[in-house]
C-alpha cells in the first residue's frame, strides 16, 4: 500500500512541476495539482502513523 502511495506521490509531485512551469502559484490549475498531491500526502502520513502504532 505504501509503495503504491509513494508512486502516486512522485507522480503528482513530477506533474504539478509541469502545470507549475510559465504560472502563478495562485493559478487554478496549480491549485489544483497541489490540492490533489496534499491528499494523497495525506492518505500516507495516516498509513505511517498506523503503521507505528502496531509497533
Amino acid at each position: 500500500m505504501s509503495e503504491e502511495l509513494i508512486k502516486q506521490i512522485e507522480e503528482l509531485r513530477l506533474n504539478m512541476i509541469r502545470i507549475k512551469e510559465g504560472k502563478s502559484y495562485t493559478d487554478p490549475e496549480v491549485l489544483a495539482a497541489s490540492q490533489e498531491l496534499d491528499a494523497i500526502l495525506d492518505k500516507y502520513q495516516e498509513v505511517m502513523l498506523k503503521k507505528a502504532d502496531k509497533y
